[in-house]
């Protein structure tokens, strides 16, 4: 079991495959799916981290697999009345690592971004944090997140990924982020399919990958899991 004992290692890359709210992804099917990713990374074995962002009412179903667990979204909230809202300490009890913020699917200001990130460190949840630009991507590194992703809300669930349509954005965001942080890895989505879109990404300089119905609208998940990792080698 991984889960709250996992530590965060950043010189190893990331492959986080975000589970979104599919019919194939949510209840026991994201079980299912979870074991296909277990299966894939175990039979690939390149020292990568590959991790899931899942609903938070699904984060406890994940307790016998070997895989870190992500939230897709918490909020800023303290322990209270906050009914509908999702609690920071609630996530890690249920077992999660970390979780995202402000994808832009979830989009959030940036005020409410760095209160976010700042209930991260208090609660031990790794700060994975999704940006639409360069120049939103140096505002979040100014809040010290664990990862910035940048993620063009117009080629999400695409069918050209970002390191291929428009791959300056991807340097761009990483000096911009450099610039202020070295420390802070900078992940790449988007429309990210296969092997050949995550070697592009990190030979522009991308740590890791988040990456949605690349994998859970696969017709085999497990493959294509599997040639997501090979893109790494």
């Amino acid at each position: 079991m991984v889960m709250n004992n996992f530590k965060l290692d950043k010189s190893k890359e990331l492959l986080l495959i975000n589970f979104k709210a599919y019919e194939t992804s949510i209840g026991k099917s994201a079980l299912n799916l979870a074991r296909l990713i277990e299966i894939a990374v175990e039979e690939t074995d390149i020292g990568i981290l590959v991790g899931i962002a899942v609903q938070s009412s699904d984060i406890r179903l994940f307790s016998d697999i070997n895989l870190p667990v992500f939230s897709q979204h918490i909020d800023p909230i303290n322990f209270g009345a906050h009914t509908g809202h999702i609690l920071p300490e609630s996530v890690f009890d249920a077992g999660a690592v970390g979780s995202l913020i402000n994808h832009s699917e979830r989009q959030l200001d940036l005020t409410v971004i760095e209160n976010t990130i700042k209930r991260c460190k208090e609660t031990d949840l790794i700060s994975i944090v999704c940006a639409s630009t360069p120049k939103m991507s140096e505002a979040i590194a100014s809040l010290s997140p664990d990862f910035i992703a940048i993620e063009p809300p117009e080629l999400i669930g695409g069918e050209i990924s970002v390191s291929v349509a428009n791959p300056e954005i991807i340097t761009d965001t990483i000096n911009s982020v450099h610039e202020l942080d070295e420390t802070i890895p900078v992940l790449c989505g988007a429309g990210v399919k296969n092997s050949k879109d995550v070697s592009i990404a990190r030979s522009l300089g991308s740590k890791g990958i988040l990456v949605a119905s690349g994998v859970t609208k696969a017709r085999d998940p497990k493959a294509a899991v599997i040639d997501l990792i090979n893109g790494f080698k």
